[in-house]
């Protein structure tokens, strides 16, 4: 954003790297003027992003902004995942000191109702820099590696997850979040509410030139997890609904689909990816494995049409 004046002093951002991406963004877009979000969201783009994705942004009023392409001095080896060298920018909400509050979403994120009350709960203020106990608040990461990926730490598994110690209390779960210490500690980073500081950037990157990140197999999250263990503040799951929560014999137990406030695509494939114009509706919601990514076809329907409406007529 170029005039400083006009700068919202609370915002939704998320980190947009390429194109793959594009289609998630501008429907999470819209799922978030959909539920009358007061705040506006801000795409975070690096040097990477196409001039095709920009025009994309700028057709639809969508506010962005450019950022560094952040990678640790000592990187683990993603080849099963390469879609972690991306997350380590993720970190860079905490740097971005001209906003009092940075709400960052991931791109692959659907909004379903409003939460506008993540803008207002309360955090260390930024003077503290990382040294209290709110730092930031996040949901945590499920562990129980439903895919049964063989590259996942050994001790990801359902026992060891924190979600797990809440299926004997569902009610609970809808309001509150795990003990930030419970089982494995780490929350999940496609979430992250936060007061920009540099004291808390700071020390995010002194970690990031730490040789200790060539351990880290998730990332930005493994990083706050680690540098932040028990600091931080649980969010209950309905702000972070990984669509793998939902699976039967998952965390079936606690997920009440009229409760979740934002659903998380993680994995492949993303609903976009099986997002096809010639197909008819009826057929694409019999054929997707996955029933949360009706949500998402019907949002992104909508907002086709009134894009077209408007004369958007590019192929995201």
């Amino acid at each position: 954003m170029s005039n400083d004046e006009a700068r919202p002093p609370k915002v939704w951002t998320t980190l947009i790297t390429n194109t793959d991406y594009l289609p998630g963004l501008l429907t999470l877009d819209f799922s978030l003027k959909k539920v009358n979000s007061k705040y506006p969201l801000v795409a975070l783009y690096t040097d990477s992003f196409s001039a095709d994705g920009h025009k994309a942004l700028d057709a639809r009023g969508i506010l962005k902004q450019r950022v560094d392409y952040l990678l640790p001095s000592t990187p683990k080896e993603y080849d099963n995942d390469p879609r972690f060298y991306d997350c380590w920018s993720k970190l860079t909400p905490f740097s971005l000191v001209e906003y009092e509050r940075v709400v960052q979403l991931d791109s692959d994120m659907l909004v379903l109702k409003n939460m506008d009350e993540l803008m207002e709960m309360e955090l260390d203020p930024p003077s503290m820099a990382g040294n209290g106990n709110r730092v930031f608040a996040a949901c945590h990461a499920c562990a129980c590696n439903p895919l049964k990926k063989s590259h996942y730490p050994a001790d990801w598994t359902p026992e060891n997850c924190a979600y797990t110690s809440q299926h004997s209390t569902p009610d609970e779960a809808q309001i509150t979040g795990p003990d930030p210490c419970t089982a494995l500690g780490m929350p999940n980073g496609g979430l992250q509410v936060v007061n920009p500081s540099k004291g808390i950037y700071d020390k995010i990157v002194a970690r990031l030139a730490d040789t200790i990140t060539s351990s880290y197999d998730f990332a930005d999250q493994s990083l706050l997890g680690d540098v932040f263990s028990g600091r931080w503040v649980p969010l209950p799951y309905i702000y972070n609904a990984l669509k793998t929560l939902r699976w039967e014999g998952v965390h079936d137990a606690i997920w009440r689909d009229g409760e979740v406030k934002n659903v998380h695509y993680i994995l492949s494939p993303k609903p976009w990816n099986e997002w096809d114009l010639e197909t008819d509706w009826s057929v694409l919601v019999r054929n997707t494995k996955d029933k949360s990514h009706v949500w998402w076809f019907s949002l992104n329907e909508e907002r086709k049409k009134k894009e077209r409406l408007r004369g958007i007529m590019d192929l995201f």
